[in-house]
């Protein structure tokens, strides 16, 4: 049973970057390898976080898979990799903490009373938020800066 939860969040991981793709008018040719790679990167994301590994790693791994899909799809499909990263990327991102954090800070300008937990709340959440949001650049960016001086011709990855 819990394999087919992690299916259903990737397929719906793929179906998320797939909005974001037709929001920012990809070519329509784009659009089932951004769904296929936004939906294997969240795979990776859940999975990972099914085996108590923590967010901001299983968020670095799912972004490096992304990362180094879009290279083979970029010369395969023929448009830049960026087309397929960034719109697969975006549903990692961390809205409940940063949520979590603004409402910790608006409880903070409200409340009268203590404020300890408040602000280790918030600094809790906005540190995830600073460390996931790092996570996912370095892994969509870092296999790009890899491979940018080599030809995607040469890199030996069958799709």
């Amino acid at each position: 049973m819990e394999i087919m939860l992690l299916l259903e969040k990737g397929l719906w991981a793929g179906f998320a970057a797939l909005g974001f793709a037709i929001l920012f008018n990809v070519p329509p040719r784009t659009l089932f390898a951004i769904w296929l790679i936004g939906a294997l990167g969240g795979l990776a994301k859940f999975s990972l976080l099914v085996y108590d590994v923590n967010i901001i790693m299983a968020s670095f791994a799912g972004a490096t898979l992304i990362g180094i899909l879009s290279i083979p799809l970029a010369h395969k499909i023929h448009s830049p990799p960026l087309i397929f990263s960034i719109p697969a990327v975006i549903p990692m991102v961390p809205g409940a903490y940063a949520y979590r954090m603004m409402l910790n800070l608006i409880n903070i300008a409200i409340d009268s009373g203590p404020k300890d937990n408040l602000v280790a709340d918030m600094f809790q959440n906005g540190m995830n938020v600073a460390f996931i949001l790092l996570a996912i650049s370095v892994g969509v960016a870092v296999p790009m800066l890899i491979t940018r001086k080599d030809s995607a011709k040469r890199i030996r990855i069958k799709l």
